[in-house]
């Protein structure tokens, strides 16, 4: 296709994908867990809690990871393939789920954790043949 550059498949992940695939889950797992927090606040309207959750530094702490998040996938981006950027970019899954399951005490029950580990021997698999 025109314009759209080729990749040379690499042996394995460059120390600076790894870097930007971490900050990745770091800042996404941040993110969503900011908004979490943030989306139980109490109201009466819906323009109420819209207002007072935007008057929470969370929310904006949720907003800025988003924004350093599409940064950081952009980059990674950059640096590999989609299709392997996709396949590792799961891990989000699994990072938001245990920090729901610690933080808010949310629920994972057996076909849960079963889905977490298709996902986890997915991506090392997948990376093993970066």
């Amino acid at each position: 296709m025109p314009g759209c550059q080729r990749y040379e498949r690499p042996k394995i992940l460059t120390t600076t994908a790894v870097i930007f695939w971490i900050l990745n889950i770091v800042l996404d797992t941040t993110g969503h867990l900011a908004f979490k927090s943030v989306a139980t606040v109490g109201h009466t309207t819906e323009l109420e809690r819209w207002k007072k959750m935007l008057a929470l530094p969370t929310m904006w702490l949720g907003i800025v990871c988003f924004v350093f998040e599409f940064v950081a996938w952009l980059a990674l981006l950059s640096l590999i393939p989609l299709s392997l950027a996709l396949i590792i970019g799961t891990m989000n899954i699994v990072a938001v789920m245990l920090a729901g399951k610690l933080l808010f005490a949310e629920q994972l029950d057996g076909m849960r954790i079963v889905g977490m580990s298709f996902i986890v021997i997915g991506v090392a698999l997948a990376g093993g043949c970066a």
